[in-house]
Parts: C-alpha cells; structure tokens; sequence
C-alpha cells in the first residue's frame, strides 16, 4: 500500500534509534533527527552514542531495539535484510531518498510525521522516499 503525503503539524514522536554505516549520512541526519526528537522530549539514541559507537554490529542494533521496542531509522539495506529474513529489528523505517540536504530531511519528516507514527502502530517495516511514505507488508 502506498500513501501519499500531506503536510501536518508534529504533535507526537515516538522513541527512534537512529542508525547507518555511512559517517556522513550519521552526521546528516543525527544531529537534525535526535535533536529535533529530543526537542519535542522523547528519546532518540544515535549509534555514536552507543559503548562501540559507529563500529557497533547490526546484531547489537537489533537487540537494541527490540529490547527498547524502538524504531530503526536507517538507509542502511542490510537492515532490509535482515528484517526481511529474521524480522529484526523490532520495526524498521528505511529511508530512501539518496542524497538529499539537510532542510529537504528535515521538511520530509516533519511533512510525515504523523503519517510514519500512525504506520509504524500497526505495521512493522515502512519506507519514506522523496515522494511517498511505502508500507511494506
């Protein structure tokens, strides 16, 4: 199922860890995501706030959230995988949008915030792309 996006007010965030292999997609994203989640008052842990910070293993990352029930927020494919194959980590959001600047991000989450909570409480993988907000079954 495919939705398309509308523009809404954030009025509630749920807890996310926020994760990828690549240093300059952590450092786009970390700062405008966990600060914006923290300023709104929940929690969001960034993988170089863990004990082996970016070197920390997908494994650890799964464990993580299930043991938390949190969101894996990432661009990362091999967590694709393995949800795909052990349905780990507790709830998947895959961000697909490439290359894409700070304040686009930003705009996108903010734009479907409450589409992605609504989401993410009855399904377990979802995908926001540039366009459009992909609910994988």
């Amino acid at each position: 199922m495919r939705m398309n996006w509308k523009p809404q007010v954030i009025v509630y965030a749920d807890d996310f860890l926020i994760l990828h292999r690549d240093k300059a997609v952590i450092q786009q994203c970390q700062q405008l995501v966990t600060e914006w989640l923290q300023g709104l008052g929940h929690e969001a842990i960034h993988t170089l706030d863990l004990p082996m910070g970016n070197r920390t293993r997908d494994t650890e990352i799964n464990d993580i959230s299930v043991q938390k029930q949190a969101i894996v927020v990432t661009k990362d494919a091999d967590f694709v995988n393995s949800f795909t194959v052990h349905r780990l980590p507790y709830k998947l959001l895959l961000v697909s949008t490439g290359n894409i600047k700070n304040a686009h991000l930003e705009t996108l989450f903010m734009q479907n915030i409450d589409d992605i909570i609504a989401a993410v409480g009855s399904h377990d993988f979802i995908e926001l792309t540039r366009t459009m907000l992909i609910i994988h079954i």
